[in-house]
């Protein structure tokens, strides 16, 4: 094999991943998968939303629903302002951000040092967690963004009411 058939190889046995800290953990999404990138954003409250909604935010015309990651690993709120990434569904139809405690940047990892969940972990984090790498300086969770869509969240029940639960204590 040649040198630059190798490296082609290893280039598509490699992933870019954007790494992301929220308190004092460490994780990472495709940037394949990153629209943007909005940097330090206050959303505006939804009044009645639920805890992991962390507002509205003005994106290119639209209102960008954003959801709050601390609020998902049942971490208290930040006072300051977060990082906001603008993260798209697989079939564009849901436009969301992703609000974070910073972007720390990018690293270039092995698709096959992806490690599993471990069994051992909760329903929520199986429900967002996508697997792990080993880094020198620990763990970096893989986020999975179609896992964190507003409207996935909802419909799984494990951060707060569904919707078909509402509607039952309305009856």
């Amino acid at each position: 094999m040649r040198n630059d058939e190798a490296n082609a190889t290893d280039a598509a046995d490699t992933v870019s991943i954007c790494s992301l800290r929220v308190a004092t953990a460490l994780f990472g999404i495709d940037t394949r998968q990153i629209r943007e990138v909005l940097g330090s954003t206050r959303p505006q409250r939804v009044p009645l939303a639920p805890k992991y909604i962390a507002g509205v935010v003005p994106y290119r015309g639209e209102v960008l629903t954003t959801v709050c990651f601390r609020a998902l690993l049942g971490l208290e709120s930040m006072t300051a302002a977060g990082c906001v990434l603008v993260l798209d569904s697989d079939n564009a139809d849901e436009r969301f951000g992703l609000m974070v405690d910073g972007v720390a940047g990018v690293v270039t990892m092995a698709s096959s040092e992806l490690e599993p969940n471990p069994s051992a972990l909760d329903a929520r984090c199986m429900a967002l967690f996508d697997g792990a790498y080993k880094m020198p300086s620990g763990l970096m969770v893989r986020l999975d963004p179609q896992r964190l869509q507003p409207s996935r969240l909802a419909e799984s029940g494990l951060f707060g009411a569904s919707k078909h639960e509402r509607q039952g204590e309305q009856r």
